[in-house]
């Protein structure tokens, strides 16, 4: 059905629900490259003033990709729960909005309520948001999931350790992994991009993480970040697997691209559950996404990307994951041009994310060809811890030297818990005190006073030779 608004003298018209989302969208590059966005500021506040009469039983009416011809849409329709939104039934977007952003609308009320909503209506909603609504939300949506240590909790920020190495160097490997140690970094999870795909040399990377976790006792997880097929091989030849991961997408099309499906998804999941490895929970995947991913594959159907990355939130909940990732400044300036609008996507990704009771975290990064650069990043790493980020990463000075982006760094990691008295995973915490690694107070030692962790040295790093 058409959408109508008019501004002083000019009506402006919208064809259906997909197109008005599009065109509320914030600017950027992705959507003028999909040819989507709206032309004029004028033609971006009207479509946004509509958005905001639309009522969210719409969006269960409208589908933006009918439900026969996406396994995405399926998953969303089938799993909606309906007595969870009849709480919010009576809204429209903007209602959606207000009540969101009351007082009145704490944690409880958003966990509650979850189930019911669905992601083209965190998207919609969240066109409507300032910044500082976004970051006030996601502040009050506490997700918290365990594997070998509690992850998500309020006042915490984890780190995913990315040792990666451009030749899978285990020594390199190696480094990077005591190096991020010892600043306090891997309590999310140890996870490596892999130089190769080669099973052999995969299940190589496997027991060289597990013998440092073994090793040194450390209650936190590991991952190598191979393609998901891989995965079910290694674990079927009996490597050391915890958890599963996988590059997700909002359509079956974009899906299709990854080479997955949700059934490949259940596989694996299940093989994981069944190695039984996690110690205080059993969320065994990792997903991570990035706005843009469905454009690139030609499979975005007319939608704007922060709506097609919403969409892919719906295929991580459905997997119970130990972490879900945004990826937000990756992909490069043809979807996210410079840093302003680098920062509006990351801080709506987490708030989708999160208001559906994903555990979001965020890669706070960029290409070194786009419009951005380690301010910007500042920027919004402090804006997403301040909204109650569930990880960042990890890696030595903040550029990975295998992937070639620019990310954030162990010592990103300490300014925010120190700045916004954050804690690592409390099981992680307690670890880095008993190494001597982190004082009483909560500050890193340095490095001189880690003789338990250094004494160990010797042999781990003969391990990875």
């Amino acid at each position: 059905m058409p959408y109508l608004h008019a501004i002083g003298l000019e009506t402006y018209h919208f064809s259906d629900l997909k197109t008005l989302m599009a065109k509320a969208t914030p600017a950027r590059s992705g959507d003028f490259l999909a040819g989507v966005a709206a032309e004029t500021y004028a033609e971006r506040m009207a479509a946004r003033m509509c958005l905001a009469e639309v009522p969210l039983k719409r969006f269960l009416e409208e589908l933006l990709i009918p439900y026969e011809e996406d396994e995405v849409t399926r998953l969303i329709v089938d799993t909606h729960d309906a007595t969870a939104f009849a709480e919010i039934a009576h809204l429209t977007v903007g209602d959606f909005r207000n009540w969101l952003l009351s007082d009145h609308t704490d944690s409880a009320t958003l966990e509650r309520v979850a189930p019911g909503i669905t992601p083209e209506m965190t998207a919609a909603v969240s066109k409507l948001m300032r910044n500082q609504d976004l970051i006030l939300v996601a502040r009050k949506c506490h997700v918290t999931t365990k594997f070998r240590n509690t992850i998500g909790l309020p006042g915490h920020l984890s780190v995913r350790l990315q040792p990666n190495h451009p030749t899978d160097d285990p020594r390199g490997i190696a480094a990077s992994i005591i190096d991020g140690l010892l600043y306090g970094s891997g309590d999310a999870v140890i996870g490596i991009n892999p130089a190769t795909d080669s099973i052999p040399a995969l299940i190589d990377l496997y027991y060289l993480v597990d013998e440092f976790i073994t090793g040194f006792n450390i209650p936190t997880q590991s991952c190598i970040l191979t393609h998901v097929t891989n995965q079910i091989k290694v674990m079927e030849k009996g490597a050391p697997v915890d958890l599963v991961f996988q590059s997700i997408a909002g359509t079956e099309k974009a899906n299709t691209g990854f080479g997955i499906n949700l059934g490949i998804l259940r596989e694996a999941q299940q093989a994981a559950l069944a190695l039984n490895r996690g110690t205080v929970g059993n969320n065994v995947m990792y997903f991570e996404t990035g706005q843009g991913s469905a454009l690139s594959a030609n499979a975005n159907f007319g939608m704007d990307q922060q709506t097609c990355e919403a969409r892919a939130y719906a295929v991580a909940r459905e997997f119970s994951p130990l972490l879900s990732n945004t990826v937000v400044g990756f992909i490069g300036p043809e979807y996210l041009y410079d840093g302003k609008q680098i920062t509006r996507a990351g801080l709506e990704d987490h708030f989708c994310g999160k208001l559906l009771g994903l555990p979001l975290g965020c890669d706070v990064c960029y290409t070194n060809h786009a419009e951005a650069d380690q301010d910007d990043m500042d920027n919004l790493m402090t804006l997403l811890a301040t909204a109650g980020l569930t990880f960042i990463m990890g890696i030595p000075g903040a550029d990975d030297i295998m992937l070639n982006y620019q990310t954030t760094s162990f010592h990103d990691a300490l300014y925010l818990r120190n700045v916004l008295n954050l804690k690592p995973a409390p099981e992680f915490e307690l670890w880095l005190k008993q190494m001597n690694i982190m004082d009483s107070n909560g500050r890193v030692q340095p490095i001189a006073a880690n003789q338990l962790l250094l004494d160990k040295l010797p042999r781990a790093l003969k391990a990875a030779a």
